[in-house]
């Protein structure tokens, strides 16, 4: 079993940055994709962005490209998550995901482990 925490949500305003942290404990995340999805209110949870195994492979979802972006330290067990030019839009439970084949990357389904969530609110 993998257990993951994230951390590092807020208020921010419009324009700002954020670091999301999603810590792992129990087995190493070395071999897994490493995901990070969000839901607003009344929505479903969407993509943001994932990576494989060693980060060399990223993708992102359209409306956070070249603002979002995701990274790991494997031997911290630890992914991230940058945003910047945060908008009001991004408003959200940002939630890390663990993925022991990562063949489905843009869907919850393709994901094995989840963490319970940061809250991350832009203002405008």
């Amino acid at each position: 079993q993998v257990q993951l925490v994230e951390s590092g949500g807020g208020l921010v305003q419009a324009g700002g940055s954020l670091r999301l942290s999603c810590a792992a404990s129990g087995r190493t995340i070395s071999p897994y994709g490493m995901g990070w999805f969000r839901q607003a209110p009344g929505k479903e949870r969407e993509f943001v962005t994932a990576t494989n195994w060693s980060g060399g492979s990223t993708r992102y979802a359209d409306s956070v490209k070249g603002r979002f972006t995701i990274s790991r330290d494997n031997s911290k067990n630890t992914v991230y998550l940058q945003m910047n030019s945060l908008k009001p839009e991004d408003t959200a439970v940002y939630y890390c995901a663990a993925s022991i084949r990562l063949q489905i990357w843009g869907e919850p389904i393709g994901y094995d482990y989840w963490g319970q969530g940061t809250q991350v609110t832009v203002s405008s």
